[in-house]
């Protein structure tokens, strides 16, 4: 039972956290949350349908971004010569501009392998966008 209730709870944290990102984020159009450790999407909200397939993508996308085998090799490198011996990832923040949209990846601090994203349109002021994510993934510990 006890099990049940942590998992009912984790479930809980993530759909508050998308949630919040969503409404509070600068003009968000999308929050999600990736777990890297099982490669999936565990929640999102956005104001349009996407294909399932792009969704599906979107976890590969951001685990290939923060922990790709060439990331991970600049990240044994930094800590091999900085002489720290620590499991923390070195890229906690990535920002992502496309054509018409710009993409926040960010790290939840105590779930290393979680990542919250957003996606904001192109015109979002930069600054006010990390401000107010990173506010609300401070606030939220899953």
């Amino acid at each position: 039972m006890a099990t049940k209730r942590m998992t009912s709870n984790f479930s809980d944290q993530v759909m508050s956290l998308v949630k919040a990102l969503r409404s509070e984020a600068p003009d968000c159009v999308a929050s999600g949350v990736v777990d890297m450790s099982t490669g999936m999407l565990l929640s999102y909200e956005t104001v349009e349908s996407h294909p399932p397939e792009v969704l599906d993508l979107l976890a590969g996308a951001t685990l290939d971004l923060f922990q790709g085998r060439t990331v991970v090799m600049i990240e044994d490198v930094f800590k091999e010569r900085r002489g720290v011996t620590s499991d923390q990832h070195y890229f906690q923040e990535i920002l992502v501009n496309s054509e018409n949209l710009t993409h926040l990846f960010i790290r939840m601090n105590d779930q290393q392998d979680v990542v919250a994203v957003v996606v904001c349109r192109k015109s979002v002021n930069v600054g006010m966008l990390f401000a107010q994510a990173r506010r609300v993934v401070r606030s939220h510990s899953l």
